[in-house]
């Protein structure tokens, strides 16, 4: 926290001295409102400075209202609480809305480690060192939720900072040097097809496909979860990835997939064919839109993951693979395309990876080299027998 302003020892104004050493001038002008200067000084001597220029504009009756309004601002700075809030409602990534279960870690992350320290605390009052303070006893023992709540406090503090036609703060308070990294606790080990093959045959029959395309087309839960009897093309063998669902709040939102590269089409290896024949046929409605993997038997409404985990841990239990993530099956299915000799264009465009610095790359993925990829995916069915090999 910042020390109470104190009259300037020359008779105009007053200077603030802030825990992290700096200076801080403000004064009250012919007008009555306060002025507080836009920037912070090294020194005393240069917050006097700036003060005695401020006096001498007001005794030469060239001071002006409009002239100082760059600092009147400072008089309006909102809290964090407030200014958090307002971001929140209109974050947006690359031109789309947060995603809800994005928008929900969020609110959790503010509300539970960001707010309780600071969210009364005007932004411009909230110090480098009351930052660090706050770091250093932030989650002990929770790295992950660390990195992000600093993260998250960085970026408000930045969007702070560059507010316009006023920044609100002078600079950013969150310089932390690799406080926003954290190390992966999860270290992936991808599934040997022995292991895949093993988790498909110990699954419930409704459930086998799901585990096959997770793996052998690298998608996501929100995706199989939303994926419908029309977004198969049996024709060319391909699935169509246009939507993915997520629980937040406790609804199910239908959206688009996790980033704009997550709009693909994927070609189905040829060794699933049959079984994806057979699912269509055994466990989904018959209309255009019915799941193909609801939450349960003759339903048509979504899966929750704690539905899947029920059958998915018994049956990676049962693989000797108790480590072995869902998410992971999407991890094995990238390694096996990249064994198919697949670049990395083109495993991004398969997998629907969206980041800035390949996004060109991959994005231009070519669909026959895809369907490529796919027979070379059932390719390696053939030489090491068969994981995903599922009789009808």
């Amino acid at each position: 926290m910042a020390r109470e302003l104190e009259p300037n020892r020359r008779g105009f104004g007053r200077i603030e001295k802030r825990d992290s050493g700096r200076y801080r001038a403000a004064y009250t002008g012919p007008d009555g409102r306060l002025y507080r200067a836009p920037m912070t000084f090294d020194a005393r001597d240069d917050a006097v400075a700036w003060l005695s220029a401020r006096r001498a504009e007001i005794q030469m009756e060239v001071w002006a209202p409009a002239a100082a309004a760059r600092a009147a601002f400072r008089h309006e700075v909102p809290t964090l609480r407030e200014y958090g809030d307002k971001w929140l409602a209109n974050r947006k990534t690359r031109g789309r809305e947060l995603r809800p279960t994005t928008l929900q870690q969020y609110r959790m992350i503010l509300d539970t480690y960001i707010y309780p320290v600071f969210g009364d605390e005007p932004l411009d009052l909230i110090s480098a060192d009351a930052v660090n303070r706050w770091y250093d006893a932030l989650a002990p023992g929770k790295e992950t939720i660390r990195s992000q709540a600093y993260s998250l406090l960085r970026t408000i503090f930045t969007s702070a900072a560059s507010e316009r036609p006023h920044p609100l703060i002078p600079y950013n308070p969150a310089h932390i040097r690799g406080a926003g990294n954290t190390t992966r606790l999860h270290k992936v080990g991808p599934a040997s097809l022995a292991e895949l093959e093993t988790i498909v045959e110990e699954l419930p029959e409704r459930y086998k496909l799901m585990a096959l395309l997770a793996a052998w087309c690298a998608m996501r839960f929100g995706e199989l979860t939303e994926l419908r009897r029309k977004d198969i093309d049996l024709v060319n063998n391909r699935v169509k990835i246009t939507r993915g669902v997520v629980r937040a709040g406790g609804k199910f939102i239908v959206g688009q997939p996790k980033s704009d590269a997550g709009v693909r089409d994927v070609a189905i290896p040829p060794h699933l064919v049959p079984v994806v024949k057979a699912h269509l046929t055994s466990h989904t409605g018959r209309g255009k839109d019915a799941l193909l993997f609801p939450a349960a038997a003759n339903s048509n409404s979504h899966m929750a993951p704690s539905t899947l985990y029920k059958v998915y841990y018994p049956a990676r239990k049962a693989a000797g693979r108790g480590d072995l993530r869902w998410h992971d099956l999407r991890h094995t299915g990238a390694v096996l395309a990249a064994q198919t000799g697949a670049t990395l264009a083109e495993l991004m465009g398969r997998l629907g990876h969206s980041t800035p610095g390949a996004a060109m790359r991959y994005q231009h993925a070519a669909a026959d080299r895809d369907t490529e990829i796919a027979r070379r995916l059932s390719a390696l069915v053939e030489m090491s027998d068969p994981a995903g090999r599922v009789e009808s």
